[in-house]
């Protein structure tokens, strides 16, 4: 009888023990229990900690509540001033609701993921390259209000969404340097000529101011010399005042007696008129105007002297 006792109450805690070993689990600290029992969702929520089943008629699902960090795969896209860009980003997300991460979607993770890329493609084509240069808070907003709008029903709060990185094809990397490098020098260009203006009118105040006092002059003069003496040079050139080259100039021509004037030359005589294209002989004797001509010693009449023949 004795031993019937002891056989039974072996079985009975052997009994104790494999339900307690079916029926028992342990939830920790950053999960949270959904149970559901023939199917059905429980109510009640387990926490952390030793909780009980009823074996083979509850089934217990544990939801991870921390921060989940996500990589958004690159989308490609075409901005709004149709430029191609390779864009990806990072979601982080929790879940808020456990029973709505089990009982409202299928995979929270996988829902999640394809939201995310989804909206990135649709904000890359709704901004222009330089919102996604230089204003990606914006962006970030933006892009975060859209994945959690959907994100609401299914238990999950998206915490933060940022953009990584935005890769531009070559060309545009190329177009935008000679852009860059073009508005550096243009500003160089700038800063060059207002600090020539401001030396020029600097200098200009100098030269009215030495203008009053000669003297000042030969004092600047003076200072340049002691300058360029002061490094170890084995040529000084030295200034030399150009009123004084005038002045001495002037001099040397009040000290030059005047050439005299030279005879004037008589004006050469005008050419007689054209030969006729077919004559031989081009030669051209013209008459003299009033009287045949002048008598010589010898009572003849001597013709005037012709002019000079013009041959051509």
């Amino acid at each position: 009888m004795v031993q019937v006792l002891l056989i039974a109450v072996i079985a009975a805690i052997a009994a104790v023990a494999v339900y307690t070993a079916a029926a028992a689990r342990v939830v920790k600290q950053y999960e949270r229990g959904v149970v559901l029992r023939l199917g059905r969702l429980r109510d009640d929520v387990r926490g952390p900690g030793f909780t009980m089943l009823v074996p083979g008629i509850d089934r217990l699902r544990k939801v991870n509540m921390q921060i989940v960090t996500m990589p958004v795969p690159a989308q490609d896209g075409i901005t709004r001033d149709n430029v191609t860009v390779r864009v990806d980003a990072v979601i982080y997300f929790k879940v808020v609701d456990p029973a709505s991460a089990v009982v409202a979607v299928e995979d929270y993770r996988f829902a999640v993921s394809q939201m995310a890329q989804t909206s990135l493609r649709s904000i890359i084509g709704k901004s222009d390259l330089d919102d996604l240069l230089s204003n990606r808070e914006k962006l970030n907003q933006g892009l975060e209000l859209m994945i959690d709008s959907p994100a609401v029903g299914w238990g999950v709060q998206i915490d933060r969404v940022e953009i990584k990185d935005v890769s531009l094809p070559e060309t545009m990397k190329r177009s935008m340097a000679r852009q860059a490098e073009a508005d550096r020098e243009r500003r160089a260009r700038v800063i060059n000529a207002d600090a020539e203006l401001q030396a020029s009118r600097k200098l200009a105040e100098a030269a009215s101011e030495m203008s009053e006092q000669p003297a000042a002059l030969q004092l600047r003069l003076l200072q340049t010399v002691v300058a360029v003496a002061a490094e170890k040079n084995s040529t000084l050139v030295l200034p030399f005042p150009v009123e004084l080259l005038r002045f001495l100039e002037r001099a040397q021509q009040a000290q030059t007696p005047q050439p005299a004037a030279s005879p004037e030359k008589p004006p050469a005589p005008r050419p007689g008129p054209r030969a006729s294209a077919g004559s031989p002989n081009p030669r051209v004797h013209l008459k003299p105007r009033g009287t045949a001509g002048r008598s010589n010693r010898a009572g003849t009449v001597a013709p005037k002297p012709s002019p000079p023949l013009v041959r051509h």
